[in-house]
């Protein structure tokens, strides 16, 4: 019998599917201070794992990562959301795919 060490965040049902498999989860709530940093060590994770692998799963992390982290700042979701379609009409978005090679002043 082994262990593995994780100290990551995971999703909440993962110890229930730990037990499922015969095996013994030892966990803990993180502190709100906590939270926090593993949230963003969490999005960088998924970000890793969508660019190995780019499919609908792993783009689904990373949004369910983003909702933990606007929950864990008390963001609204509604209002970034709100925030972002007013940057995409003023500034744009990325679908044309222009890279900013330099600019001469």
């Amino acid at each position: 019998m082994g262990e593995k060490i994780y100290n990551k965040l995971v999703r909440d049902k993962i110890p229930q599917i730990v037990k499922q498999d015969n095996k013994v989860p030892f966990t803990h709530v993180a502190t709100e201070q906590e939270v926090k940093p593993l949230l963003l060590q969490k999005l960088i994770e998924e970000l890793e794992e969508f660019k190995a692998t780019p499919n609908e799963e792993e783009l689904a992390d990373i949004l369910e990562v983003i909702e933990g982290i606007a929950s864990a700042f008390n963001f609204e979701l509604d209002k970034v959301l709100k925030i972002k379609a007013k940057k995409k009409e003023e500034r744009g978005g990325f679908n044309d795919r222009i890279v900013l090679e330099y600019v001469i002043d």
